[in-house]
């Protein structure tokens, strides 16, 4: 069967992970922003580890589907 799931979960940790790293480091300088979270930038930290996760998804997908079908 061609149906391989981590092509979508890869593809949207990654951009879910990409637009929250943005997010991140556009708004690093707001330090009223980050208060809450005793001055720690959680957008960019979580946005890079959605975005590794993502791009390691995608490299599974790309290498499980390299694999030579059986020969009868």
């Amino acid at each position: 069967m061609g149906l391989d799931i981590r092509w979508p979960i890869g593809l949207m940790f990654t951009l879910i992970g990409a637009l929250l790293a943005v997010n991140g480091l556009i708004t690093s300088s707001d330090t009223e922003m980050y208060e809450r979270s005793l001055g720690i930038n959680i957008n960019l930290i979580w946005g890079a580890v959605l975005l590794v996760f993502g791009v390691l998804m995608l490299l599974g997908a790309i290498s499980g589907g390299k694999k030579n079908p059986p020969s009868a």
